[in-house]
């Protein structure tokens, strides 16, 4: 473990300026965030109605519903927005398809050691400010929430609670979510085997960096978890509140391995990329469970 150079520990701010600034940060992404959200309510649904009756207003669609009667179905499936093998379940496949990629991406770019690998070192360089000793003290602790025996406890934890309100339909889900993340993240971490950066805080970690580990296991479990609580909440002000405080935990968690100095900046964004890829997947799967129990009653 190497030790903060003497210029580094210098460089920090002190404790106060620190926890001052974090908690300016969460206001003003709170502040943004309810912006977004006011902007989303009154936008989100009349383009949903639009995207679902544009297939049918085209001449072009009442074309290829008489030459292809069953390409014209699959088309119009798709793009229904009464049940969520439509629209919702095309968007979410689009959505993780689109993670894939830049997952890919970012996965060859290390590996070829492009220029991201010299901006990882930068911004490593950069967070030396914010490793005061009690700041770092607080992130090891937020850290901790995403250790792997956290995650498991707090999945095996979810999961009996979700079988005891009887909504266990929410199980397969969860269990997708936390498997898969988990299995891909561990297998790119050894196929790729990149060295961690060095460890300039008493923070350790023996697995290989690439991609986080931490960061795939928050967005995974904390992720699912924020949306089995939400789902049917019929407030819309609480599932705003519950979600928005859900992405501040799952980001204070990826941006603490970068302070402790365990994780490059590519690290943590593909941990996100992957988690992020299996939490549409595990949120799909409850969805169609859902909708087809709805379809027996």
């Amino acid at each position: 473990m190497n030790e903060p150079t003497h210029a580094a520990m210098q460089a920090t701010l002190s404790f106060g300026w620190l926890l001052g600034g974090l908690l300016l940060v969460l206001v003003a992404a709170r502040l943004v965030a309810e912006l977004v959200w006011r902007i989303g309510q009154r936008g989100v649904a009349p383009v949903s109605r639009r995207v679902s009756s544009l297939w049918g207003r085209q001449r072009l669609s009442h074309w290829i519903a008489r030459r292809f009667p069953r390409c014209a179905a699959f088309i119009a499936a798709r793009v229904s927005t009464d049940r969520f093998t439509g629209l919702p379940l095309t968007l979410c496949i689009l959505l993780a398809s689109y993670l894939a990629s830049i997952g890919t991406d970012l996965a060859e770019d290390v590996i070829e050691q492009e220029s991201i690998v010299q901006l990882d070192q930068q911004i490593n360089t950069a967070l030396s400010f914010l490793r005061e000793p009690h700041f770092l003290d607080l992130f090891a602790g937020i850290t901790g929430l995403a250790n792997l025996e956290t995650l498991v406890a707090v999945t095996l934890v979810s999961a009996a609670f979700l079988w005891a309100d009887r909504r266990s339909r929410y199980i397969p889900g969860l269990i997708l979510t936390v498997a898969g993340s988990q299995i891909i993240a561990y297998i790119g971490k050894y196929a790729i085997d990149r060295p961690r950066p060095d460890f300039l805080t008493f923070a350790t970690a023996a697995t290989p960096s690439f991609p986080s580990g931490h960061a795939t296991g928050a967005i995974a479990v904390y992720g699912f978890i924020a949306y089995a609580i939400t789902r049917d909440v019929p407030s819309a002000r609480l599932r705003f509140e519950l979600g928005f405080w859900a992405g501040v935990l799952i980001a204070m968690i990826a941006f603490s391995r970068a302070v402790l100095s365990v994780h490059f900046a590519s690290d943590i964004a593909a941990g996100l990329v992957v988690g992020g890829f299996w939490l549409i997947a595990g949120f799909a799967l409850t969805e169609v469970l859902r909708q087809r129990a709805s379809m027996r009653l």
